[in-house]
């Protein structure tokens, strides 16, 4: 787990913590809630607990609700065609009027659509925030297996991991050898990987000035998405990608068809023992280290310390543990996602550093990211000789 654990031996309890106690007995006294309710000063705060319990309760609706829109397309349809009636709606989503009509009602009550004054649907501060970004559609798609892991949640966490819908899915995630895998096991992680890319890169590029470097070297970087954004924004950088070989092959493709061959290399090979290409001045590890655990990740960072030269730099992409405004995504989405994978677990900002620092890297420090919700970046030093 990412908390640590408590001190063993009596801690005297804190003045925040006796009022928590005191606040928790409160709150969970039927009577105080029923007065809550009716005093004018405390019934927005009632109401607001009771609307978010309620939404942790319909949560998972609410993403049914998303994830059939995104199969149906129906954001594409209303941006290409523009705002259509219910009628006209579900003659195109093929289904029943009163089928059609739950939808978008459901949808327009989740900001995904809205309900014109001329009675006519239109897309919504959400739903038209899904155009243009084929990432966030390919992941909810791609939730339906997680769904299927967490129909008994219970059970989950009680048997070993690994064994369930998504850790099948990424297939290097149990493999025993994942250097052999065969490209068919690895092509739809892949893609769903350099789909959801584009966004992430686009805080790193923003984040980070890779113009002051000469040679970037992306380990597990997919099939090259990152880098391809990376070598439009530094026209002058050399770039090689580092992946499993059936993905690397992959990646070559990609450069190939970008334009990229002259200045952008892809090796095959499993980063757990096999040899880096040499000659970056920056190494990057993009959404990494938290799909693999604490073993895996120190040696990966070891090796990649005694490889680098000095003065290089490692640059760390990831979304984060403890990331203020998106606690529950760090501990609740993805320490129940990377369970169900069988392996890795969120990390705050703080494991990092101490890790890069046990591998042998310098200043380990944060930078500022414009989404830290999606993504921070942390960078560390490989000290002189």
């Amino acid at each position: 787990m990412s908390a640590s654990l408590p001190a063993s031996g009596p801690v005297p309890e804190s003045w925040r913590d006796r009022f928590r106690a005191w606040r928790d007995r409160l709150t969970a006294s039927p009577e105080f809630r029923r007065q809550a309710t009716r005093f004018p000063l405390t019934r927005p705060f009632a109401r607001k607990r009771a609307r978010q319990l309620f939404d942790l309760c319909a949560g998972f609706v609410y993403s049914q609700v998303l994830l059939a829109c995104v199969r149906l397309r129906l954001f594409d349809l209303l941006h290409e065609s523009g705002p259509q009636d219910t009628t006209a709606l579900a003659r195109r989503l093929d289904m029943p009027e009163e089928g059609a009509l739950r939808l978008l009602s459901a949808a327009a009550s989740l900001d995904l659509l809205l309900l014109r004054d001329d009675g006519r649907w239109a897309l919504g501060k959400l739903g038209a925030a899904m155009i243009g970004n084929p990432g966030i559609g390919a992941m909810v798609e791609h939730h339906a297996l997680l769904y299927a892991d967490l129909a008994d949640p219970v059970a989950m966490l009680r048997r070993e991991r690994g064994g369930n819908a998504l850790s099948g899915y990424w297939a290097y995630a149990g493999a025993d050898r994942p250097g052999a895998l065969d490209p068919a096991r690895t092509a739809d992680y892949t893609a769903l990987m350099a789909a959801s890319q584009p966004m992430v890169a686009e805080e790193v590029i923003a984040a980070y000035g890779f113009a002051a470097h000469r040679c970037l070297l992306d380990v597990g970087g997919g099939s090259g998405a990152f880098l391809a954004a990376v070598a439009r924004a530094a026209p002058q950088l050399r770039l090689m990608l580092f992946d499993l070989p059936a993905v690397a092959e992959q990646g070559r493709a990609r450069f190939a068809a970008a334009g990229l061959a002259a200045r952008a290399t892809a090796h095959g090979g499993d980063f757990t023992q096999d040899p880096f290409p040499p000659g970056a001045d920056l190494v990057s590890l993009v959404r990494v280290l938290h799909d693999h655990d604490d073993e895996v990740v120190r040696a990966l960072l070891a090796r990649l310390s005694a490889a680098m030269p000095a003065g290089a730099r490692l640059l760390v992409a990831e979304p984060m543990a403890g990331t203020p405004g998106a606690e529950p995504v760090g501990e609740a989405y993805f320490g129940f996602y990377l369970l169900a994978m069988g392996r890795g677990r969120p990390r705050r900002p703080e494991e990092y550093a101490a890790m890069l620092q046990a591998a042998g890297f310098a200043r380990p420090r944060l930078l500022p990211t414009r989404t830290p919700l999606l993504v921070r970046v942390m960078v560390a030093d490989v000290a002189a000789a």
